[in-house]
């Protein structure tokens, strides 16, 4: 297999589209026509891992952190990013990020930090907007249920837990083909009137390239009249963080022992405690503190991310338990998650797990 055919079977769990602007994802060293001999799977590409690489004879590394994230200027081994960097290309090592793609994904970090807290009905804490478009066109009568049928297979018409949705109006269109046309219903030079139905379905944006081949492959006209806009809506399927309830309630000491054993933290840091029940939780992978009020809006009695300062903890506010875990820990499963998923997708192909950790935190 190439890189940009595994690629592509990532970006199915984490679409690049969605990663936030700030970020820098995607294939960040190498080529996408190169045969992959092995892939190795890290949360972040240091010299370590690529060593690592090396060794195990993996020429695709695929990170969860961009070890690229800001521009390069030089390339003279002066920090940890630059030498990482020339050892991969000297070695013809290939590295691939997802970063805040996996973050916005609904089985991504934050599914799986619910998963090893044992969260009930997880969903997103901050859905985003503009990831839904909207696909407007005008097809002859007797040819609209084809055309229905082919964009619903390319993935337009999903709401929720409803699919195959799509408004349909009936009417009449007009247009009269030039010289130069060579119209598949009606004449040239001579004005055309066809009884057509309006169709209307809308999908998640990074299926856009998939729904516009169904568009075209399945309409008869030489010129498709189609228009795509993009809504506010919220996507309740991509967004950062999740939110979800426990099996069991715990008071606040319960709990914070709970999240330091399932999380596999040598220490937590939290705000002030309460005396209350932990029933709802919130949970952000990474630095998450932007989240905090969203978390209390939402009625959750805990939130657990990572980074938060010092004066952060005060936006607690007596309303919330706020815990920071750490950024790795918050993160660590993260490895496992795409080791897992690329072994079912692929099952015959070698997908190592990477053994170097890359925390940069110790504790005393």
């Amino acid at each position: 297999m190439t890189i940009r055919e595994i690629t592509k079977i990532v970006e199915e769990i984490a679409p690049l589209q969605y990663a936030e602007d700030f970020d820098n994802v995607g294939l960040l060293v190498g080529n996408p026509n190169t045969k992959v001999t092995r892939v190795l799977v890290t949360l972040d590409t240091l010299e370590e891992v690529i060593e690592e690489a090396i060794k195990k004879n993996c020429n695709l590394i695929i990170s969860f952190h961009p070890i690229i994230f800001s521009g390069l200027k030089k390339f003279n081994g002066k920090n940890y990013v630059e030498r990482a960097v020339i050892k991969a290309i000297q070695n013809n090592i290939a590295i691939y990020a997802t970063h805040t793609a996996l973050d916005n994904s609904i089985i991504g970090v934050n599914a799986k930090i619910c998963e090893v807290l044992g969260l009930n009905n997880p969903k997103i804490l901050i859905p985003k907007t503009q990831t839904i478009q909207k696909l407007t066109t005008y097809i002859p009568l007797k040819d609209a249920e084809k055309l229905r049928l082919a964009l619903f297979d390319a993935g337009a018409g999903n709401i929720g837990n409803y699919d195959q949705c799509s408004f349909n109006m009936d009417g009449f269109g007009t247009y009269r083909a030039n010289k130069n046309a060579n119209p598949t219903i009606g004449e040239k030079e001579i004005l055309h009137q066809e009884n057509e139905t309006c169709i209307t379905v809308i999908f998640e944006k990074h299926l856009e390239h998939k729904v516009l081949n169904a568009l075209f492959n399945n309409h008869p006209y030489e010129e498709v009249a189609y228009e795509i806009i993009t809504l506010n809506n919220k996507n309740q399927h991509i967004g950062l963080g999740m939110i979800g309830k426990l099996t069991n309630t715990l008071d606040e000491v319960e709990f914070l022992k709970f999240v330091k054993e399932r999380m596999n933290t040598k220490c937590v840091r939290h705000s002030k405690l309460l005396q209350n029940k932990v029933k709802k939780v919130a949970v952000l992978g990474g630095s998450g503190s932007f989240a905090i009020e969203e978390a209390i809006n939402q009625g959750a009695d805990a939130f657990i991310t990572s980074d938060i300062k010092y004066h952060e903890f005060y936006r607690a506010d007596s309303n919330i338990l706020l815990v920071d875990v750490g950024h790795y820990e918050s993160e660590q499963f993260t490895k496992n998650l795409l080791v897992d998923y690329l072994t079912k997708k692929i099952p015959n192909f070698a997908i190592i797990l990477s053994e170097t950790n890359t925390n940069s935190i110790y504790y005393l």
